[in-house]
């Protein structure tokens, strides 16, 4: 079980996944973003963790806060105060890739945003429940994940999922070399 934050220089399996991507991108020309919630910029760190990274990764953006996905993201209103959907939901993820896909001025844009605990559980979202949206230039989608796991592990495994997404997303984006 992860106990403490896993930096890329640690974890030398999520250094070469970074390291692939960011390959990848740079022979795709395909650029990259996040928007990030609970990770709070583990994904866009662990990127540029990687020398060279600053020729794909255009940025990241830890809207931690509500009022940070709302104003910089343009995550609507109508969703945040919805107690049905909120912050953890498929329609804020959704959006917060997208509103990182246009602040970033990115091909690719990945988000994060969910519970990672231990408090935060909402009724049907328990701890562990994480949203992602994956915007390009075709579409935006999103996908949710329950992860196990105290706090770091669940950040963890959402760094991992989100960085699958942005491969997949510079697979479907960019020239092929």
């Amino acid at each position: 079980m992860i106990e403490k934050l896993v930096l890329p220089s640690d974890d030398g399996t999520l250094y070469d996944l970074c390291a692939e991507l960011v390959a990848l991108a740079g022979e795709r020309g395909v650029t990259l973003g996040c928007a990030e919630s609970c990770t709070g910029g583990l994904v866009s760190g662990s990127l540029t963790a990687v020398s060279g990274s600053s020729a794909v990764v255009r940025g990241g953006v830890v809207s931690y806060a509500i009022p940070v996905k709302r104003e910089v993201l343009g995550v609507s209103p109508v969703i945040l105060d919805d107690p049905r959907l909120g912050a953890v939901s498929s329609e804020c993820a959704s959006q917060m890739a997208e509103g990182a896909r246009r602040v970033l001025n990115c091909d690719v844009a990945v988000s994060v945003t969910g519970i990672a605990g231990p408090g935060g559980e909402e009724p049907g979202k328990p701890v562990g429940t994480v949203w992602f949206g994956l915007a390009t230039s075709q579409e935006t989608r999103t996908s949710l994940s329950h992860f196990d796991g105290d706090r770091a592990h669940v950040r963890y495994q959402a760094v991992l999922r989100a960085l699958e997404l942005l491969r997949e997303g510079v697979m479907e984006t960019g020239a092929r070399p």
